[in-house]
């Protein structure tokens, strides 16, 4: 407590001091001079700006000091002290010195004696805190004052470093720096989709008075409801993304990140950003009271935050948040699947649901083909509600089946990787037609290191016991494309989505004996030094192509 008290005194004591070197009559000397100013700077460096919103940054443990006095002759002068925590809870304090302005007054002036000084410093218990708070809410303190008195307001942030916005006003009669709230501050959820919530509020006074200058904005986010506006850009900061200074202002294209992505879509501009924690998604909609956000996910609580900005000076309001939950994504329709006929499913990787496609057998044996085009994918095949087959498809695969006549089969199809996947799917009772090629044990493409010359390359691939005609295509990569182009490769697409120009051949092969089922191609007229995508796709009797796994081979730079 003592300590308390000395702080509160410093400023005093640095005051008279430098108002003592203004009375002593001694050389005009550059360090004397010196010291005034360094006085005066450190005082008013502490003085806390009238009428202005001040930054304040806070070290943790560390407490910081702000004083502000009201003169004489302001009998019964109201004030108020508007501070916003951008971040972590923290404490802060309003202590009141009395008699100490009046000092101050006449120290200002040089109308000072040593004896008032004294009994200045001698009177503590004309320090009184009057206001204290603890939390991370945006807090307003209203006073009065019927006498001149210095203030002090001490912050003090004990969990980390952290900044503060402070605005001190005494002059209440020049209008609010930041919009007015209506006596109802909260958010009304009047209406919850699947992809949407709709949103209403009380009209701010400010907006109905002036309307050109003041807007509404709208925070939503998945992690939880913030109670101001420079709170919300901390968090979103600290997830590792830059954001524009504020909400209001951050709505020029040019201001955007990399991460930002913006939609202009019936005169309202959203900015969403794009973090660690999911989308932030910030809209500003001018006047209106009413909003229904769109591009929301099935099944996922969302909590939804409108501030009420003045976009002269960028302060803003907070309404009390609210959040929603967005109603459950409906099942799916099962598609049937109708013999022989192919069909071509995309998986979406986020998600991660299940598609459902439904068959009813009219003979005994059935047999499902899969076809892995990109991606991943699980199969769950289940017959009149019983597992039957459960695997990760990986190229071509068969299961064959057996049963009833009238058996229902369902098969569930789910993407596994990150991304989306895609699979062909076909279902057939005619084991002795089938639609894709009979396979080789492996479909990877090899090639002949020693083979290989400044403008040819040797590559062979396995073949089978049936004739089957085999065509190579290639074209010219670039190192950094190599990952790209082998990850997004479409296993199921055909030459025909391949230009004429990276037709190789075309030949036909296969042998009796498996363990002599290879074949070699030496590709000649290539470029020295350069790296070829080299493909294989092997046809069957029904005309579907089987696409072999691409092969990345570079020419010798030197022969």
């Amino acid at each position: 407590l003592k300590m308390s008290w000395f702080w509160f005194y410093l400023p005093l004591h640095l005051l008279m001091a430098a108002c003592l070197c203004n009375s002593i009559k001694a050389p005009n000397t550059s360090s004397q001079q010196s010291f005034k100013t360094d006085l005066f700077n450190f005082y008013h460096s502490l003085i806390l700006a009238d009428g202005k919103e001040t930054t304040v940054h806070l070290l943790k443990d560390i407490p910081k000091r702000y004083y502000f006095f009201l003169e004489e002759g302001r009998a019964l002068s109201p004030f108020t002290i508007t501070v916003t925590p951008c971040d972590v809870p923290i404490e802060w304090s309003i202590l009141v010195h009395k008699t100490s302005a009046s000092f101050l007054g006449k120290a200002a002036r040089g109308d000072h004696d040593t004896q008032e000084v004294s009994k200045s410093q001698r009177s503590p218990s004309m320090v009184s805190t009057i206001f204290n708070y603890k939390g991370n809410s945006v807090e307003t303190y209203m006073g009065m004052s019927s006498h001149s008195a210095l203030y002090m307001l001490e912050f003090l942030s004990t969990e980390r470093d952290t900044h503060i916005t402070v605005y001190l006003a005494t002059d209440t009669t020049s209008g609010h720096l930041y919009p007015e709230l209506p006596m109802d501050p909260r958010i009304d959820v009047i209406g919850i989709g699947h992809t949407t919530v709709t949103l209403t509020w009380k009209h701010s006074p400010s907006v109905l008075q002036h309307r050109e200058n003041i807007q509404y904005c709208l925070l939503v986010n998945e992690k939880h409801n913030y109670k101001s506006l420079c709170a919300a850009e901390t968090a979103i900061r600290s997830s590792g993304m830059k954001l524009p200074p504020t909400l209001a202002l951050s709505l020029s294209p040019y201001l955007l990140e990399p991460q930002q992505v913006m939609i202009l879509s019936n005169s309202e501009l959203s900015i969403i950003n794009k973090v660690s924690s999911g989308e932030v998604r910030q809209t500003c909609m001018g006047a209106k009271n009413t909003y229904t956000v769109p591009n929301l996910s099935p099944s996922t609580q969302y909590y939804f935050d409108v501030f009420v900005v003045n976009l002269l000076t960028n302060a803003s309001a907070a309404y009390t948040g609210t959040f929603a939950r967005t109603l459950e994504e409906p099942e799916p329709k099962v598609m049937e699947l109708k013999d022989g006929k192919v069909i071509q499913v995309v998986l979406d990787g986020k998600k991660k649901k299940f598609y459902s496609l439904q068959y009813q057998a009219r003979h005994k044996k059935v047999q499902f083909t899969f076809q892995l085009c990109r991606g991943q994918v699980q199969v769950h095949i289940t017959k009149n509600n019983k597992i039957v087959a459960s695997e990760n498809i990986s190229g071509l695969r068969y299961f064959s089946l057996k049963g009833k006549p009238l058996d229902t089969y369902l098969v569930q199809l789910r993407s596994t990787d990150e991304s989306n996947s895609s699979i062909k799917v076909q279902v057939s009772p005619h084991f002795h037609k089938p639609l894709f090629p009979l396979l080789p044990e492996s479909l990877k493409i090899k090639s002949f290191s020693k083979l290989r010359t400044c403008n040819s390359v040797t590559i062979a691939w396995l073949g089978t016991q049936e004739e089957s005609k085999y065509c190579v295509y290639k074209k010219t990569i670039e190192e950094d494309q190599v990952w790209m182009e082998l990850q997004s490769a479409d296993r199921c697409s055909g030459p025909e989505s391949r230009h004429k120009s990276e037709k190789v051949l075309c030949k036909y092969f296969y042998d009796i004996n498996l363990q002599r089922a290879v074949t070699t191609e030496t590709i000649t007229g290539l470029d020295v030094g350069t790296l070829y995508l080299f493909d294989v796709y092997l046809f069957g009797p029904s005309g579907i192509p089987v696409r072999y796994h691409s092969k990345v081979v570079k020419t010798r730079k030197k022969c």
